[in-house]
């Protein structure tokens, strides 16, 4: 069916007039076409050809030379090089490149499909070269990735059908076709010209003047804000209507319930950060962070769940952050809630969290309703691409709205590049001053101009992954800056239910994302383990993050993709990493953690054989899994003693699984001093008088669960104190 016209154009993908974006030679190229050919799942219908298709392969590329780390992407680009060659392929490929007719050794894509196989199962398998097994896993999630989220230009792809899944498409109503909730405040620099920027920005009552010599436009305001997410949102409201003049920086563009298209790859391409494809260095876990107007309030699953009362008290009893256990907090949550309509009543729910509440009751497990910021009827499996019928509750239709009408103004499509910090002259205690941030506005990766915005106040509110790396780059020397990184780790199982199954209605991409939820205490009841929700999984994602035996295996789990229930579990990290530099992301597990993991791990497979699947298994790169019909008691706990959290992919192990994480906070946590914290209990640097973080790299260490409304609340409390410190 083709995508409704009134869908954004960035957000219908590319369909057949995909240009060349890429450096690769043409014996890379060929090395790349011979990889995805084993790859990829054979014999799809309509689909075969497309899967080696020019603009298939060079969007492959392009993906690779994109959205990969500077490292990986020259080894990938090496190994493709050598693959071309017959010595190269003989000392990657051992004796399964050896022919039987001169010159007696093949490049790779002269070896059997079947040799070929085997050489990529040796590679992912390899706990000696673990750099080349990077690469090939690299490779494969890039090709399963493009090959399910490419389209057409009607907005389809050919192996769609073959797997069960269509795209989740949603009315949007007649009185929002023509709504734009930001209209009034927002200057889209990527409609703009530099002769008609001045312009709109006065229309917005802005003083702005510009420096011809520089390119720069420099403009003067009261609070300059960075980031439009959950904190920022929040932030902007409480400031502009306490009578400040806001500006809003965003490095993402806007988009309205009437442009999403409810499309994967196009979706995440544009308003995720890196395109929805950020590993850590080491490749073990992959991390999704919003990157547009709403930030991840735009494209999260919409579970609103308030901040745990144990922790409230552990923040304010041993981070001794009184905050957190005041009236003005639990006020906070309330209003928040209020604020983004946070409902709790389901009248009916998905197939992945039917399975999860039937196989809890059956198992006499308590599974609790999850609130969520739009209302019962909401039905929806694609928020994580944009909420086409405009119920979710994102800032984008809430706080910023709220600030837009207090004047308040948002320029999207301008990326933060640092603070302008100077001496302070004030001599209050702290050597330095904030005046402002420096920003750019990019076209195909080029500066078109530069804004130097001033004020009074000055936010981060650009997210635990790129609040840190900002303020380093602007000479801020906090130990903590970039440390205490949380990112709830995450890893998924599954369990298969086949159509034949008629208690479980729907598919697998249907339904609100998270509506139930399942906590994993300990054995005495007084401790979270892990919590037990289910994930949104498109068909790229879902192919991705499989783990692959052959090209007749992937196909084999892709043609059960729209009937396979999956389940995440989430524990409250007691490890942690650091972000100094953009893009580059370190992490490592406490033991406490893999044992949490691994506790959830078995109850959720429990769960899924409870409800009734006919197989269930793990993302160990192994393919871990049990068939579950007429097994015993004991032959079921057999396989759950094998089932247990591994290394990364980097690990010297020969099975590994990757983690996942939506939810990063603690990377400029809050403290009572500076050595314990970044910022100060009103958020405000402990280095930089007038520079305020307001999002969830100030929590004090992890949630525990869905942080939205814990991100929100401490939003909500800071800014209040901001527009008091700065009357």
């Amino acid at each position: 069916m083709k995508r409704e016209s009134h869908s954004h154009p960035l957000l219908r993908g590319s369909g057949s007039k995909h240009s060349v974006r890429h450096h690769f030679s043409s014996y890379e190229m060929k090395s790349l076409a011979a990889i995805s050919q084993t790859v990829l799942p054979p014999s799809f219908p309509k689909s075969h050809n497309h899967r080696l298709s020019s603009p298939f392969l060079d969007q492959v590329a392009e993906v690779i030379e994109k959205r990969g780390l500077i490292e990986v992407v020259i080894v990938v680009r090496f190994v493709l090089v050598m693959l071309s060659t017959r010595i190269g392929t003989f000392l990657l490929c051992g004796l399964l490149s050896i022919a039987d007719k001169w010159p007696y050794i093949n490049e790779f894509s002269g070896i059997s499909s079947d040799n070929k196989e085997k050489v990529i199962r040796r590679w992912l398998q390899n706990r000696y070269l673990t750099p080349i097994r990077i690469v090939f896993l690299y490779l494969k999630v890039v090709c399963l990735y493009v090959f399910f989220s490419q389209v057409d230009e009607n907005g389809e792809n050919p192996a769609w059908g073959s797997i069960g899944y269509e795209v989740d498409i949603h009315e949007t109503p007649a009185e929002l076709l023509k709504e734009r909730p930001l209209e009034r405040g927002i200057v889209e620099t990527l409609l703009e010209t530099e002769s008609t920027l001045l312009e709109s920005l006065a229309r917005k009552n802005l003083l702005v003047s510009k420096d011809p010599e520089h390119n720069i436009y420099k403009i003067k305001c009261d609070v300059v804000i960075v980031g439009s997410g959950c904190g920022g949102g929040v932030a902007a409201a409480v400031l502009a209507a306490s009578g400040k003049k806001v500006v809003v920086l965003e490095k993402g563009k806007y988009f309205t319930a009437k442009d999403y298209s409810g499309l994967e790859g196009p979706s995440f391409n544009q308003m995720y950060d890196r395109g929805g494809l950020f590993p850590s260095v080491d490749g073990k876990v992959m991390l999704l962070a919003g990157s547009v107007i709403g930030g991840g309030s735009a494209v999260n699953w919409s579970a609103s769940i308030r901040t745990p009362n144990s922790l409230l008290k552990e923040w304010a009893q041993n981070q001794k952050l009184e905050m957190f256990a005041s009236p003005e907090y639990v006020s906070a949550m309330d209003i928040v809630c209020e604020r983004i309509g946070v409902t709790r009543n389901r009248i009916k729910e998905g197939f992945q969290n039917q399975v999860l509440r039937k196989g809890c009751e059956n198992l006499g497990l308590k599974v609790t309703s999850v609130g969520v910021n739009a209302s019962p009827e909401h039905y929806c499996g694609s928020c994580g691409y944009g909420c086409q019928t405009g119920d979710k509750k994102g800032t984008d239709t809430t706080w910023l709205v709220d600030a837009v009408n207090h004047d308040a103004v948002i320029i999207s499509g301008c990326k933060a590049e640092r603070f302008i910090i100077e001496d302070n002259k004030n001599r209050n205690g702290k050597k330095k001053r904030c005046l402002g941030v420096i920003a750019r506005v990019m076209n195909n990766d080029k500066i078109r101009y530069k804004l130097q915005i001033e004020a009074e106040v000055t936010i981060s509110a650009c997210g635990a992954l790129s609040t840190p790396p900002l303020m380093i780059s602007s000479g801020l020397k906090n130990r903590n800056i970039g440390q205490n990184l949380h990112l709830h780790p995450v890893l998924m199982t599954w369990g298969y239910f086949p159509e034949s199954n008629s208690e479980f209605q729907g598919k697998s991409f249907q339904g609100g994302i998270i509506t139930s939820v399942h906590d994993l205490v300990s054995e005495e009841g007084s401790k979270l383990k892990a919590i037990i929700e289910t994930p949104l999984l498109g068909p790229s994602a879902f192919s991705a993050l499989c783990p692959w035996q052959s090209a007749s295996d992937i196909k084999e789990r892709l043609m059960k993709y729209s009937r396979t229930a999956n389940f995440i579990v989430i524990v409250r990290d007691q490890g942690s990493g650091k972000v100094k530099t953009e893009g580059r992301v370190s992490y490592n597990l406490d033991p406490l953690d893999i044992e949490n993991l691994k506790a959830g791990l078995r109850e959720s497979l429990r769960i899924l054989v409870a409800a009734g699947a006919e197989e269930v298994g793990t993302h160990r790169s192994d393919g871990q899994r049990l068939k579950c019909k007429g097994i015993t008691k004991k032959e079921l706990e057999e396989f759950l003693d094998g089932v247990a959290p591994t290394g990364g992919p980097m690990s010297p192990i020969k099975d590994w699984m990757t983690y996942t994480s939506a939810h990063q906070m603690g990377s400029c946590r809050m403290g009572i001093n500076e050595k314990e914290g970044a910022v100060d209990e009103n958020g405000e640097s402990w280095e930089a008088e007038g520079l305020f973080v307001c999002d969830a790299s100030v929590l004090p260490s992890a949630v525990g669960v869905n942080p939205m409304i814990t991100v929100e609340a401490t939003a909500y409390c800071l800014a209040k104190r901001i527009a008091e410190l700065s009357k």
